[in-house]
C-alpha cells in the first residue's frame, strides 16, 4: 500500500512517483530504497562494447602504419589513388595504410550508430552529450588523419592524430561502462576519502602524466624529438601510477569497482614498461637507420602503442569509479555538505 498512489508521500516527505514512471520503492524497517529510472539495455551496451573494442583495432592498425613507415603509401586523401571505394593493389605499405583507412571509416559509421542509438534510448542527458562528443571526436580524428597525409606527416599533426585517437578510445570505453548493467542497476556505497592528496586527485594526475607520455612518444615516433624525454618521463609515469594503485589497493580493496581497475592498471603498466624497453632496444639501440623496419621492431612498437591505449583507458575507468565510490571529503571545506550515492 506504500507508494501505490501517484503523488503519495514517503516517510521523508517528498512525493514518490508510481511504478509507471520507472521508479519503484521498497520499505525495510522504515528505509526507502528507490530503483533508478534508467533501464538496462543489453543490445545498446553490447554494441557500445563492440565499438570500444573495434577502436582498439583501429589504433593497432594505425600503429602498424607508423611502425612500417607506410604513412604516405597512399598519397591522397580522402580518396585513395583517386578513388573513394575502389580497393587498390595491396602491396608494400599500401596494405597497411589502406587497411587502416578502411577500418577507420568503419569506426566512423559505428560511432554514428552508437550516437544515434544513445540519443534515441538513453534518458541520461549527460550520456547523450557524451555520445555526441564521441561522434565529434572521431570526425576530428579523421580530419587529422587526412591532414597528416596532405601535409606529409608533420610531427605535431601526426602526434595530435595519435592523441585524439586514444582520447576517443577512452570515450568509447566510458560509454560502454556507463551503459553496463552494473553501472545502471547498482547503488554505490560511498566511502569518503579524507586523505591528501585524495585518490580522485591521484587518478587525475595519472591520466595527465599518461597524456604527456603519449605526446612525447608520438613526437619521438614521428621524428619530432629525441627519444630521451619519452624514456625519462616513463619514470614519472611509473611512480605516479604505482602510487595511485597502492593507495587504491591498500585503502579501498573492499570496493570491487575500484580494486579491479587498479590491479589491471598496475599490471598493464608493468607490461608497458617491458614493451617500452623492447621497443627501445629494437628501434634505437639495434635498429638505427634500417633499410626497412624489421619485424621485431614492428611487433614491439605496435604492442607498445596498443597496451598504452589500454593503460590510459583503464586509468580513466579507475578515475570514474573512484569519483563514484570514493569522493574527496568536500565536507571538510564546506561544512554540512555531503554527497548522496547515485545509481547512474
Amino acid at each position: 500500500m506504500f507508494g501505490s498512489r501517484r503523488g503519495a508521500r514517503s516517510r521523508d516527505g517528498p512525493p514518490v512517483e508510481s511504478c509507471d514512471r520507472g521508479v519503484s520503492e521498497h520499505r525495510d524497517q522504515g528505509v526507502v530504497l528507490k530503483a533508478i529510472a534508467t533501464p538496462y539495455n543489453q543490445a545498446h551496451h553490447l554494441f557500445a562494447v563492440f565499438t570500444a573494442c573495434f577502436t582498439l583495432v583501429v589504433i593497432t592498425a594505425g600503429a602498424s602504419v607508423t611502425s612500417n613507415d607506410a604513412g604516405l603509401s597512399v598519397p591522397d586523401w580522402p580518396t585513395s589513388f583517386g578513388y573513394l571505394v575502389k580497393v587498390p593493389p595491396l602491396v608494400g605499405g599500401v596494405r597497411f595504410e589502406w587497411s587502416h583507412r578502411a577500418v577507420a571509416g568503419s569506426l566512423v559509421l559505428f560511432t554514428l550508430a552508437i550516437a544515434l542509438w544513445t540519443l534515441l534510448v538513453e534518458r541520461r542527458s549527460w550520456l547523450r552529450k557524451l555520445a555526441v562528443a564521441a561522434l565529434g571526436t572521431v570526425v576530428i580524428q579523421a580530419i587529422l588523419g587526412g591532414l597528416t597525409v596532405l601535409f606529409l606527416q608533420p610531427p605535431v599533426v601526426s602526434t595530435a592524430h595519435a592523441a585524439v585517437a586514444q582520447t576517443f578510445f577512452c570515450i568509447a570505453v566510458s560509454i560502454a561502462l556507463f551503459t553496463g548493467r552494473q553501472w545502471v542497476e547498482e547503488v554505490p556505497k560511498v566511502e569518503v576519502d579524507s586523505r591528501r592528496p585524495s585518490l580522485v586527485t591521484l587518478t587525475l594526475l595519472s591520466i595527465f602524466v599518461l597524456y604527456v607520455q603519449l605526446i612525447l612518444g608520438g613526437m619521438f615516433r614521428h621524428k619530432g624529438m629525441s627519444w630521451w624525454p619519452h624514456v625519462a618521463h616513463a619514470v614519472v609515469v611509473a611512480v605516479v601510477l604505482t602510487w595511485t594503485a597502492i593507495r587504491a589497493l591498500s585503502v579501498y580493496s573492499k570496493i570491487e569497482a575500484v580494486r579491479r581497475p587498479a590491479i589491471i592498471m598496475l599490471s598493464l603498466m608493468i607490461a608497458q614498461l617491458c614493451l617500452g624497453f623492447m621497443a627501445f632496444l629494437t628501434r634505437v639501440a639495434w635498429g638505427k637507420d634500417p633499410v626497412q623496419p624489421e619485424r621485431p621492431m614492428v611487433i614491439s612498437t605496435v604492442a607498445h602503442v596498443a597496451v598504452g591505449a589500454l593503460l590510459l583507458a583503464t586509468t580513466v575507468v579507475l578515475a570514474i569509479q573512484v569519483w563514484r565510490h570514493v569522493p574527496a571529503a568536500l565536507a571538510e571545506r564546506v561544512p554540512g555538505t555531503e554527497r548522496t550515492p547515485q545509481a547512474a
